[in-house]
């Protein structure tokens, strides 16, 4: 019995010990995610749109 005990000891023992390896990591590189911000064109075209009907109604 005390053969049976030493020899799971050991084992559990040596599985841990060999648990990693020693090859590096591959780390993955972050994703950048950059959001556009839309300029003043989204505003700008109706403002002039206006500008154009109001000189053509006057």
């Amino acid at each position: 019995m005390k053969k049976l005990v030493l020899a799971a000891a050991l084992t559990a023992a040596a599985s841990t010990a060999y648990a990693g390896s020693l090859a590096e990591p591959v780390v993955e590189a972050p994703v950048i995610v950059e959001e556009t911000e839309s300029s003043s064109t989204g505003v700008l075209l109706p403002i002039i749109l206006l500008i154009i009907a109001a000189a053509a109604i006057s």
